[in-house]
């Protein structure tokens, strides 16, 4: 049999990227299946941004993921997209098929795997959100879209807040709020489930925590952040005190790598290698 020198190629195109771990998870996920891939992170301006799209043909990629700030500005270069990147209006993950791009929002199912994983389900849920950025209205999307009972969404600008609810009420079938966030902001008794969407607590910052009064969350409640780094934030470790089960951000992270080298390679993702490599990365 012909030796095959050529990797396929994967990779991430956003500005700024130099932080993005992404591909340490990847990598560590490729060779544990003995794939020939390769996960590349690429500096990509607004300005650059056509010519990268060229390049996924040019060199015969199998996708590619997106961060800030081309997340938005991809779709006119796809040629599909799915029914949560189309309600979310934004794509984290192209895959090649059959040389068309196929776009994915995996930010908020990574999110509804890892509450999952955990022994929680969103369907019939009292979801509450803090945030509606980007982060936030990806997992909004996807926590409707599983079932969720009713979300409110609760932020600083009331007319953001007040957006995300209307696209929800607008394409899902889930009851939908939005909320003032005020400073020691309390949180519903019948809160089941407490999402920090936001960036607060992420490091070198990991000494803040969401304005919020944190003895009104009670025990039972289910409480999760999408900040990874450090796992186990200021955030969930007051939810904890207060006998709440908590879902940490590192394990939604390694969800959504995990859903991309599935969608790319078609072979199950090694979950506990990704998770273990975001890990040891985080704790140097």
């Amino acid at each position: 049999m012909e030796k095959n020198y050529r990797a396929e190629l994967v990779g991430v195109f956003g500005d700024p990227v130099d932080g993005n771990p992404t591909g340490v998870m990847e990598e560590a996920a490729f060779a544990a299946c003995g794939l020939n891939y390769r996960y590349l992170t690429l500096k990509v301006t607004k300005d650059d941004f056509d010519d990268a799209m060229k390049a996924i043909h040019a060199f015969h990629m199998r996708g590619m993921n997106l961060t800030m700030p081309h997340k938005i500005s991809v779709l006119p270069y796809l040629d599909e997209i799915s029914e949560a990147a189309r309600i979310i209006g934004a794509v984290n993950t192209i895959v090649v098929k059959d040389g068309k791009l196929f776009g994915e929002n995996t930010d908020g199912k990574g999110f509804v795997q890892a509450l999952n994983n955990s022994g929680v389900s969103p369907e019939g849920k009292r979801i509450v959100i803090l945030g509606a950025g980007g982060a936030a209205k990806a997992i909004a999307v996807e926590c409707a879209l599983a079932g969720a009972g009713m979300i409110t969404v609760m932020n600083r600008t009331a007319e953001r807040a007040q957006e995300l609810a209307g696209v929800l009420r607008a394409h899902t079938k889930t009851e939908a709020l939005a909320a003032a966030f005020p400073a020691r902001a309390a949180i519903p008794e019948d809160t089941d489930i407490l999402i920090n969407a936001t960036c607060i607590g992420l490091h070198p910052d990991s000494g803040q925590k969401p304005d919020i009064d944190y003895d009104t969350v009670r025990a039972g409640m289910v409480v999760s952040d999408v900040v990874f780094n450090p796992a186990e934030t200021l955030f969930l470790q007051e939810a904890a005190k207060r006998g709440a089960k908590t879902v940490n951000g590192l394990g939604m992270l390694a969800c959504q790598g995990a859903l991309n080298f599935t969608l790319w390679t078609g072979v199950e993702a090694p979950l506990d290698v990704m998770e273990d490599t975001l890990r040891r990365e985080f704790e140097q």
